[in-house]
């Protein structure tokens, strides 16, 4: 995986904004970066992880916010009921944040529902965009307040702290669907999705792929050297379809890329 690469697509990920989730929204383009961040990544942090590492060292980075705290678990008798993403300041005016960090990839199902906000959902059909509107509003952004956590953040004033959210989003649409999204959503699809029986009857000889590992989604496909035709990965897709886990796979046909998830459902 290259790290610049990396780093690189997540600060310019699309973030949706207070119309799509009713929160305020803290978007990455924020930053003051005065110089294109390098550091080590770490090779043992899942998806999520990897984003929150990167944004951290985003912060850092940037001449107009730092870091206050991140990553704070909230213990109650032995057992963690939450954790604060980051608690953040702006240097210039001093205000700080709670700021909660979500990395997703949403499938867009038009059968669920006429409202296109209880469409969106996981590759696998085990997680909603609705849904973790619902947890941030009633769990993590309440969790600010808890006792216990009021205790921890003993060097800022609570009552204080704004809190906003950045939720970056890479967004999949049925291949060919032709229905109209708000302009928030259109800047977020990133491609679409396919059956196993419709991907193979698209294959061309000429069409090529990758199915990249789930530390390098949301990166853009033409970044990577490594290509085969469809013999190469038919196995690796018809076990992940068995398994019901719905595979992305990167496509590059003549001097186009594209990215599309494979799904089981």
């Amino acid at each position: 995986m290259k790290t610049n690469s990396r780093i690189a697509s997540i600060l310019k990920a699309n973030s949706l904004d207070i119309s799509i989730t009713g929160l305020q929204t803290f978007d990455l383009s924020k930053l003051k970066l005065t110089t294109d961040l390098e550091f080590q990544l770490p090779t043992n942090l899942r998806l999520g992880h990897l984003a929150e590492k990167i944004i951290s060292e985003l912060i850092k980075a940037s001449t107009n916010y730092k870091v206050l705290y991140e990553n704070i678990q909230v213990i109650e008798d032995k057992k963690t009921i939450g954790e604060i993403d980051f608690i953040i300041e702006d240097t210039n005016t001093k205000q700080v944040i709670h700021m909660e960090l979500a990395y997703k990839f949403y499938l867009f199902d038009p059968s669920i529902s006429p409202e296109p906000i209880n469409n969106w959902i996981g590759p696998n059909r085990n997680d909603s965009l609705q849904e973790k509107l619902q947890k941030l509003k009633t769990t993590q952004f309440p969790l600010l307040y808890h006792n216990l956590t009021k205790s921890k953040f003993n060097t800022i004033a609570i009552d204080e702290v704004s809190q906003a959210l950045c939720l970056l989003v890479s967004l999949f649409i049925p291949y060919k669907y032709k229905g109209r999204f708000s302009s928030t959503y259109e800047k977020a699809i990133k491609g679409y999705y396919v059956s196993l029986e419709t991907f193979i009857s698209l294959d061309d000889p000429e069409k090529n792929y990758y199915i990249p590992f789930k530390k390098e989604w949301g990166m853009d496909p033409s970044e990577s050297d490594i290509w085969t035709d469809f013999s190469g990965i038919e196995k690796q897709v018809n076990t992940s379809i068995t398994e019901k886990q719905a595979p992305l796979c990167w496509q590059k046909y003549k001097d186009s890329y594209s990215a599309f998830f494979i799904v089981w459902w």
